[in-house]
């Protein structure tokens, strides 16, 4: 693949990168490949419509392309940072069945690239999830030729390409859960007031991968109850009498118990839009984490047990 692909772009094998999803253990059909490669050479371009051609042509289950853009000015320099995805299920940290490729002009030297792109996608591609299944296929890269200028980043000027990277990383990693296979809500999970980041992304991994907490989101349930006993079987310890659980903004339970809340309100807000908040307040810490899943519905069940027989 790496050869046929370079040929065309007359470039060498070694300077090509691979990246693939399909069926695990499946050997890729070559033949179809090679088509393929020569199919996509003569549309190859340098125009908006060229990066939509190429986000459309990593789609497999996806419904819409994954795109998302970044300028930036540092240091007098106009820096672009263009990122395409694909997913949208088995995804299950670290990555899952995923596939990103991130560009800039930016001058970067190896190192802050690779320490900038492990921090950006353990804060977007790691804290996503459909069905927690985590895939033998997943990549994101980050290309970097220096055309906008100036020596490599460092410092202030690093920083801010990082935010920026960290930003545009988070915008793609919520749009493959977003697009999750028959999912029906996108569920934000925040975490806070824990005793360090492992913890607050522990309990926020468990809950968002908890099949009743995404049933009842599908179903438009604001059962507090299984949300909290999630975070409780997480392997986490916390005081259990000074946690605070919000949905939608509601206050569901406080203090080691439910409060009186408008269940009927709450669940009209679920159904009616396709986000869902959920924010659990804990008291060991300041750390903090998000994680982003889908909710479980029939179709997803339907589409995966047709997916292969």
């Amino acid at each position: 693949m790496a050869r046929m692909a370079a040929e065309v772009c007359a470039a060498e094998a070694d300077q090509a990168l691979v990246m693939s999803t399909g069926l695990i253990g499946e050997f890729l059909p070559m033949d179809k490949i090679q088509q393929g490669v020569m199919a996509a050479a003569v549309k190859l371009g340098r125009n908006a419509a060229s990066l939509t051609t190429a986000a459309r042509g990593m789609m497999t289950t996806d419904t819409v392309p994954k795109m998302a853009g970044r300028e930036v000015s540092i240091s007098g320099h106009d820096i672009c940072i263009t990122g395409l995805a694909k997913g949208a299920a088995m995804i299950g940290p670290n990555m899952a069945t995923m596939l990103a490729v991130i560009m800039t002009d930016a001058a970067l030297d190896p190192e802050a690239a690779q320490t900038a792109l492990k921090a950006a996608v353990d804060e977007s591609f790691n804290c996503i999830s459909v069905e927690g299944h985590t895939s033998t296929s997943d990549t994101v890269l980050l290309l970097a030729n220096g055309r906008s200028g100036g020596d490599p980043l460092q410092g202030d000027d690093l920083a801010a390409f990082r935010s920026a990277l960290d930003d545009l990383c988070i915008e793609l990693g919520r749009s493959i859960p977003a697009d999750g296979e028959g999912a029906s809500h996108l569920i934000t999970v925040e975490v806070a007031g824990c005793a360090d980041r492992a913890a607050a992304l522990k309990i926020a991994k468990t809950i968002s991968e908890s099949a009743l907490v995404k049933t009842a989101v599908a179903g438009a349930d604001p059962n507090w109850g299984r949300i909290v006993s999630a975070a409780g079987y997480a392997g986490v310890p916390f005081d259990p009498d000074a946690i605070s659980l919000h949905l939608n903004g509601t206050l569901l339970y406080r203090g080691g118990t439910p409060v009186e809340f408008d269940a009927a309100e709450v669940s009209a807000s679920i159904r009616r839009n396709r986000d869902t908040l959920v924010r659990l307040q804990l008291s060991e810490g300041d750390a903090d984490a998000r994680f982003w899943t889908t909710d479980l519905t029939a179709e997803y069940v339907r589409l995966n047990a047709d997916y292969h027989t």
